[in-house]
Parts: structure tokens; C-alpha cells; sequence
């Protein structure tokens, strides 16, 4: 994982992690995810790199159940891109 300074929405700068999951197979990219966002603070950034096709259809749902927004989703070549900001506490 990586911290990169991002603004999403609004004017105040957000810590952005990167993770990048490349590679890996259902249900690693999720797991990997959750785990680092337990390790974030409320409201922080996490985007995610996975080129799992079944990616898609685990983070919208993981989304909808655990309260983590997912702000962003697309698709770049063979990568799959997600944004998700952790919810606050």
C-alpha cells in the first residue's frame, strides 16, 4: 500500500491508500480491502487495483452491506478500479 495526497469532493485534501491487488483471485481483493480499511481512519480514501473479474459484483455488494461508500468504479484495460471511503465510526 501506498499514501498518496487526493481530493475527492469538496475542497478538504483526504489521505489516499493505494492497494493493489493485481492478480489475485476471488476472494483475496476483497480481503485484502477490508483489512486495510481496519487499518484506516474514518472518511479516509482507499483505491483499489484488481484485475479479478467477480472484483465487480464483491465490492458493490460489500459496499451496500458493510457502510463503506464506494464512490468510484471503472474499468481500465484488464484492471479493475475502485474508490472507497471508510465510513465514519
Amino acid at each position: 500500500m501506498t499514501d498518496t495526497e487526493s481530493t475527492y469532493g469538496g475542497s478538504s485534501a483526504a489521505t489516499e491508500t493505494l492497494l493493489d491487488v493485481k492478480g489475485l483471485k476471488c476472494p483475496m481483493p476483497l480481503l485484502k480491502a477490508k483489512k486495510a480499511l481496519n487499518e484506516l481512519p474514518a472518511g479516509a480514501l482507499l483505491r483499489v487495483l484488481a484485475t479479478d473479474p467477480g472484483s465487480e459484483r464483491d465490492f458493490e455488494t460489500f459496499s451496500r452491506q458493510s457502510g463503506h461508500a464506494l464512490l468510484e468504479h471503472a474499468q481500465d484495460d484488464d484492471v479493475y478500479v475502485y474508490l472507497l471511503r471508510k465510513k465514519d465510526a
